[in-house]
Formats: structure tokens, C-alpha cells, sequence
């Protein structure tokens, strides 16, 4: 937790400026704001005063609000880097959700782990390159643009047998990866 965007978060909620909060704790302007921007740290003391000066005790503060997060960028992804390949975990925590997207990167000669048999179903997108799917005993080729729609009942692998790097987006329910 940030203490500071959180102190910034419920000041502005309860519609204070900066000044007023400043004032009700008796604190500088210019301290406070380095506290709301992290580049100071509150005493227990000094915190404690800002928090009662919000309203609020400090269980209150320092509970947890679970907000959906809803947008991800690069920085929230996990990954996973092998010789060959890079899957990138591209909504964290999918565990909780139904789908479980997946960014992965097959260099030439590189292939997806293989896929037990399960409940489900999965999609993929080439972004970039063609990749091989393998689904039981068929073999399907896809490139750049393609999609690919299967159920989880086959044994299955993704391998990329061409010469240059492959991109796809790979949704599987319920999350397996």
C-alpha cells in the first residue's frame, strides 16, 4: 500500500485541499504534499493525526478496498522465459476469473508446454508469424490474423516450425496455464 496516494484518495474524497488538511494537523503545506507523493514518510504519530483529521481510525485507513482492476499494462504482467519462449501472464490473478489470456512468444523452433485433456475451451490469435497447432491427431496451421477456436477434450501443443518469431493471444477457460 502507498500511504501516501491513499491519504491523497481520502482527502480529495472528502473534499478537503491540501491546505485545509495541512492545517487540520497541523503540518506544512509543503510536508504533507511530500507525504501525499511518497517522497516523505509520515510518523505513526503524524499519521495517525492525518488519518483522525480525515475522519477516519487507522483500521479504517489501512483496510483493504478491493477494487476490480479492470485495464493492464506491461507492468502488471507476469512471465515466463524459456530458451525458446516467452509466455507473459497478460491479467494477473486469472485463477479468480473464468478466462485466462496469455501472451506467448515462440521463437523458430519453439513450442507451447503440451496440454492435458480438460473441461474447456481455448482461443488464440496470431498477432505476428504462424504457429502449428497440434490437437489430438489433427494438425492445423495458422498465421498472422487467423484464429484458432478448440475444446480442452484433446491433448494439445502450439510449436512454431517456421524461421521467424511468433506472437498469439491464447484464451483458455477455465484457467490452466
Amino acid at each position: 500500500m502507498e500511504i501516501g496516494q491513499k491519504i491523497k484518495q481520502c482527502r480529495i474524497k472528502n473534499g478537503l485541499t491540501l491546505e485545509e488538511l495541512a492545517a487540520r494537523c497541523e503540518l506544512t503545506k509543503g510536508f504533507l504534499s511530500q507525504i501525499e507523493r511518497d517522497l516523505a514518510s509520515p510518523s505513526i504519530t503524524t499519521l495517525n493525526d492525518i488519518v483522525e483529521a480525515l475522519g477516519m481510525t487507522m483500521a479504517d485507513f489501512f483496510q483493504d478496498e478491493v477494487e476490480e482492476k479492470v485495464v493492464f499494462t506491461s507492468e502488471d504482467y507476469f512471465e515466463k522465459v524459456e530458451e525458446l519462449s516467452t509466455l507473459y501472464w497478460i491479467v494477473p490473478n486469472a485463477q479468480k476469473n473464468m478466462m485466462e489470456p496469455i501472451l506467448l512468444e515462440l521463437e523458430p523452433g519453439g513450442q507451447s508446454n503440451e496440454i492435458s485433456p480438460h473441461e474447456g475451451e481455448e482461443f488464440g490469435y496470431v498477432l505476428s508469424g504462424r504457429i502449428l497447432l497440434y490437437d489430438g491427431n489433427r494438425k492445423f496451421s495458422v498465421r498472422k490474423g487467423q484464429t484458432f477456436y478448440i475444446s480442452g477434450k484433446n491433448t494439445h501443443i502450439i510449436k512454431n516450425e517456421s524461421s521467424a518469431q511468433a506472437k498469439l493471444i491464447w484464451v483458455c477457460t477455465p484457467p490452466i496455464f
